[in-house]
């Protein structure tokens, strides 16, 4: 779908509930979705009238040039942005404005000027993060690349997995590999987490030398074009205990009967259910501490998100990862997770990489 289009789709999907006459977005994933570049400093949509893209100095003739036949507007030096918004606000008549993010200073910037012009602000980020959930075909293969680049980033550590590497010597050793094939950055910081620290949901890493025996929880995620991945396995140097070999089976048994389940129309509730009772079946339930899993796209967190109280129904077009996980504080973690296209008749995996818990040859 096209910038324009997106427009188009916003306006008939928002200003039909009749909730407000203009839309101003100042999210930078929102405003990349929907102009299709980045350094805007915010979009004003009004319900009647051409969108305004609004610009510092520094980026104005990169966004003229790829202006997407935007209204491309600069703010001057001497300007204030909130007062430029409240004046375009006026010029097209609007009576109520809906904002999706912004700060709080900013907000009472922006109310103050346009109280001014006699118009209700009110916040809504519903409409753009919504219409985001369902990918589209150009969405879908710049996620497949980013998929690609993770899952060449993980067989990469899978193979340089060894005694003594460092934890944030592996993790460099991964973002170079997925750079080189063609990478633009990384989604999120890189999580290689040894020992007791794989215990941890939301490990890093650090200058920690992985041991022989250690589990050890590699979280990864490339970008391609804006768009992102995100994977994790959970692997063990040498000769995996009874303990650890166990745990691995029951995580990735819960994934294996999830990705069976997912399809259009199951509730994201009901999908985390089956994961959590495969888990709470073997005896580990309190140790799930997370959520099933989360939409994937411009952010790596968006909607739709799977879990146990959402109030979500999937559909074919999301983007969505699926990482049960137990975490034994003291003792170690394990955490399974792929990122996946969820189709008319099933899924698609948009990353691949083995789930042996003891690498090859190691």
């Amino acid at each position: 779908m096209k910038a324009l289009e997106k427009i188009k789709a916003l306006k008939e999907y928002a200003f039909e509930l009749q909730e407000f006459d203009g839309y101003l977005i100042f999210n930078q994933a929102n405003l990349l979705y929907l102009t299709g570049f980045q350094g805007v400093s915010s979009l004003l949509i009004p319900k009647n009238g051409e969108p305004r893209i609004n610009v510092y100095g520094v980026n104005y003739e990169q966004a003229k040039s790829k202006g997407n036949k935007f209204r491309v507007e600069l703010v001057k030096p001497h300007e204030k942005l909130m007062s430029k918004i409240a004046k375009q606000t006026k010029e097209f008549e609007v009576k109520k404005l809906a904002v999706d993010t912004l700060n709080i200073k900013g907000w009472q910037t922006l109310k103050k000027e346009v109280e001014k012009q006699k118009i209700t602000l009110t916040a809504n980020n519903d409409f753009v993060s919504n219409l985001r959930k369902v990918k589209s075909e150009a969405e879908i293969r710049l996620l497949r690349k980013a998929g690609e680049l993770t899952s060449q980033g993980m067989r990469i550590a899978i193979e340089l997995l060894s005694p003594g590497i460092k934890e944030q010597e592996l993790a460099g050793e991964i973002e170079y590999a997925m750079r080189k094939k063609g990478g633009y950055g990384t989604a999120f910081e890189t999580v290689v987490a040894s020992g007791a620290a794989s215990a941890f949901p939301h490990g890093d890493q650090s200058n920690k030398e992985i041991q022989r025996g250690d589990l050890v929880v590699i979280d990864i995620g490339a970008t391609y074009k804006y768009y992102c991945s995100d994977m994790t396995r959970t692997l063990v140097v040498g000769n995996p205990s009874k303990k650890q070999k166990q745990i691995h089976k029951i995580v990735k048994s819960a994934q294996e009967r999830t990705l069976k389940a997912l399809k259009p129309h199951l509730k994201a509730m009901d999908a985390d259910a089956v994961a959590r009772k495969t888990i709470q079946d073997a005896g580990y339930g309190k140790h799930f501490v997370h959520s099933l899993g989360h939409g994937v796209g411009l952010e790596v967190h968006e909607l739709p998100v799977l879990s146990s109280n959402s109030k979500e129904t999937l559909n074919a077009g999301n983007v969505v990862t699926v990482e049960p996980g137990i975490y034994l504080v003291g003792y170690g973690g394990v955490r399974i997770e792929d990122t996946v296209l969820i189709e008319i008749d099933g899924v698609e995996k948009l990353t691949e990489a083995p789930y042996d818990l003891r690498p090859m040859n190691k």
